[in-house]
């Protein structure tokens, strides 16, 4: 579609009427033209949300257990269904359901209008978000708007049939078993495209932007306000490039780097990881009389990497039983993979750096002495396992982050998985370590992307905000300043963070960011926030150090520090 054409559907749209929860709006120029005057026009109509939401089979836990942060509050907000083309070059092939929600501005009398609510992914969904930010100042002045993007939730569903993962669990795999890694990837494609059918190459960023316009059309807004996560941020910048003229502010909170778009993006998520691991390392060497994991960063480090070793050849048992309650993966022994995995996601919040260093201290004794780690320790470790197993697999992550071309060779893959396996071996669920290296289904894609991806770039629309973290472990620092740059926004860097996520659990970011959703004042060009600091063990060198961490259990240190993180959770 030319940019002429983008441009007339993101035309005025003017209300027609409003009767009994129904909106209908009148065409925008040149959709009628292009056949889309039906989704434009539609009218909605909105419902109380179910609550809960219907259970689906692939968020179906191994024992049945459906996680649901929102049960009980689902009724808090309205729901409509949006129908959408499922090709928007040819719209009479058939069309999608978007299911929307909506929490009404508390000051309807201050209404600003819409904000569209997209919590990354790609797949994932955001119909619950508003639920999330009601209690932000934000909802005062906007009417909440989340949706579940095509392919997920409550929309039309996209999945890939279930596959076993032949994988080694192991973090440093040897050279012979990268093998398992492309078989998989092979496989995972082929059984995404039995399941996906022809609705794959038109689960796309582009399109779930077009989705996002006859969303603003429905609603009887000329245009949207947008706070996107993660892969919100990309699929806002290319929302904003398709439809300048529907785009007022938007705010990019840990961004996607532009230029990294999907390969790089994989590899680079184990920079993030590695960073937070460091620095953690440099914080502990401040305390050698405390932790005795040694006096140097590189000391700790070195630490690690002996215990590593000491583990891959005698792991060490957990002492507690998987709990009754736990929908997840609940590990029964500590070994070389299980320590990679707990040193990438325990560095990431700074106010449980004790709790990693302490784990590890003692994991460290208890190879030695051949005895189990505590009960308070094993539940520790616990905490951060949540894989489950499911009948049937989500398909837009696997499909979404195939737009962009991927290497085909092999020994490409190969030759980055034997650099990762040494500088990169901590893995996190995000898939960094030599996972993120490795083969994807989209090596093996079995589709053609019906159009290129989207040039970036802010013309017609106000500046907007970017907001990135130090040590992010899913979008990695750079990716911020490269899409602030891109666009021509305001940056604000939130430094030594090591999150994923910030407005609406940064309260320094929360003041900028609601000062220029509500208000219009933009912050700096540049500008920074500090994030939550690491727990108050004095260094061995303090007048005051007494060698001693917080008293409270690591599982109740854990439970605090990662309360609240985000605006979805």
């Amino acid at each position: 579609m030319n940019r002429a054409r983008r441009k007339a559907l993101a035309g005025a749209v003017l209300v027609a009427g409003v009767t009994a929860g129904l909106v209908t709006v009148v065409t925008p120029t040149g959709a009628a033209a292009d056949g889309l005057a039906e989704f434009y026009d539609q009218p909605v109509e909105w419902q109380r949300c179910p609550e809960p939401p219907p259970p689906d089979p692939s968020e179906e836990w191994e024992d049945g257990i459906i996680i649901d942060p929102w049960k009980g509050q689902w009724g808090l907000m309205e729901c409509a269904m949006v129908t959408v083309p499922l090709d928007y070059r040819a719209p009479e092939d058939g069309s999608l359901e978007i299911q929307i929600s909506r929490i009404r501005a508390g000051e309807q009398e201050d209404r600003k209008g819409v904000l569209l609510l997209n919590p990354g992914g790609p797949g994932g969904g955001g119909l619950s978000m508003p639920l999330g930010a009601r209690d932000f100042g934000i909802a005062e002045h906007f009417d909440l708007i989340g949706f579940d993007p095509r392919g997920v939730g409550r929309s039309s569903r996209l999945y890939c049939e279930h596959v076993p993962d032949p994988r080694p669990r192991d973090t440093r795999p040897s050279d012979d078993e990268f093998a398992a890694y492309a078989a998989y990837a092979r496989a995972r494609e082929d059984a995404c495209r039995r399941a996906g059918g022809g609705m794959r190459p038109h689960v796309n960023t582009a399109n779930t932007a077009r989705d996002m316009d006859v969303i603003r059309a429905v609603l009887g807004e000329r245009k949207i306000n947008y706070l996107g996560y993660s892969y919100g941020t990309y699929l806002g910048a290319v929302y904003g490039s398709l439809f300048p003229e529907g785009l007022n502010r938007s705010v990019l909170d840990s961004s996607i780097h532009p230029d990294w778009l999907w390969r790089e993006q994989a590899l680079q998520q184990s920079v993030g990881v590695r960073f937070n691991v460091e620095q953690w390392a440099a914080w502990v060497a401040e305390r050698e009389d405390t932790y005795h994991l040694g006096t140097t960063r590189d000391e700790v480090l070195a630490t690690a990497e002996a215990l590593a070793a000491e583990l891959a050849d005698r792991a060490v048992p957990l002492d507690r039983e998987r709990p009754d309650d736990w929908p997840g993966f609940w590990p029964k022994e500590f070994d070389r993979g299980a320590l990679d995995r707990f040193l990438a996601m325990a560095t990431q919040s700074r106010p449980v750096w004790d709790v990693t260093a302490e784990v590890v201290a003692e994991v460290r004794r208890a190879a030695s002495e051949g005895t189990a780690l505590s009960e308070d320790t094993s539940t520790a470790i616990g905490m951060l396992y949540e894989d489950g197993i499911r009948e049937v697999d989500p398909g837009v992550y696997d499909t979404v982050t195939c737009e962009a071309d991927w290497p085909t060779d092999l020994e490409t893959y190969y030759e980055d998985m034997r650099r990762y396996r040494d500088r990169y071996p901590y893995a996190d669920n995000n898939g960094s370590g030599v996972i993120g290296a490795a083969p994807t289904n989209c090596t093996f894609r079995s589709f053609t992307p019906p159009e290129p991806l989207v040039s970036l770039e802010r013309d017609g629309y106000p500046t907007g905000v970017v907001i990135q973290g130090d040590g992010d472990p899913a979008t990695q620092y750079d990716g911020g300043p490269a899409m602030a740059a891109e666009l021509g926004n305001q940056l604000i860097s939130v430094r030594d963070s090591g999150m994923h996520g910030h407005y609406g659990a940064n309260t320094c970011v929360t003041d900028k960011i609601d000062k220029y959703l509500i208000d219009g004042v933009l912050p700096p060009s540049r500008s920074e926030c500090a994030a939550a600091p690491p727990p108050p063990v004095p260094p061995d060198d303090a007048p005051t150090h007494a060698g001693n961490s917080p008293s409270d259990s690591k599982e109740a240190r854990l439970t605090d520090a990662f309360a609240h993180r985000s605006l979805w959770h």
